[in-house]
């Protein structure tokens, strides 16, 4: 694990990785692709740095929602819009496990007030399996919102996909 919400890389890019996974527009061969990402990373950098590089999207997605009024809208009220929006659809996903919302709700105001989520989230000790499901959903359903908002499927992975790429971590 990285200390002071610094996170490897090849963790973020596998946590992204994870969003396309569920997401149902990826395409079957990108989706296996995906999922071989995430397996090697996982083995690599270990299942909770990249739980961590999770956290850490849900942290970059939710200050870019709310910074940025999208599709001619206006700016996203964290505490009114974009929290509420984002934990009442979590019980849309049958996986979710309640008792992780919490925390993940904290990640999503921790974000929403400039916070680091990573260094956040570190404070409460090692992210477990059940709890690191939910940051995925919550990740999904930023996404999901962000295209909504821009009112163009995929928008926000072509984004994520040319940050990755720019930074040299794309889809080798």
């Amino acid at each position: 694990m990285s200390s002071d919400g610094v996170v490897v890389d090849e963790a973020v890019r596998a946590a992204w990785d994870t969003y396309r996974v569920l997401e149902k527009g990826t395409p079957a061969k990108e989706r296996q692709e995906a999922q071989q990402r995430v397996k090697a990373a996982m083995d690599s950098v270990g299942r909770k740095e990249v739980s961590r590089g999770t956290v850490f999207l849900v942290g970059v997605l939710t200050g870019y929602l709310i910074a940025q009024p999208l599709g001619g809208g206006k700016r996203l009220d964290p505490l009114n819009d974009l929290i509420p929006a984002v934990i009442r659809k979590l019980p849309t996903f049958e996986m979710a496990d309640p008792e992780q919302v919490p925390m993940a709700t904290g990640v999503l105001m921790a974000a929403a007030m400039g916070m680091d989520t990573v260094a956040w989230r570190d404070r409460f000790g090692a992210i477990e399996p059940k709890e690191a499901m939910v940051h995925g959903f919550v990740l999904w359903l930023l996404a999901d919102l962000f295209d909504s908002l821009v009112d163009k499927p995929g928008t926000i992975d072509q984004l994520m996909r040319e940050t990755f790429e720019s930074m040299g971590i794309d889809e080798d």
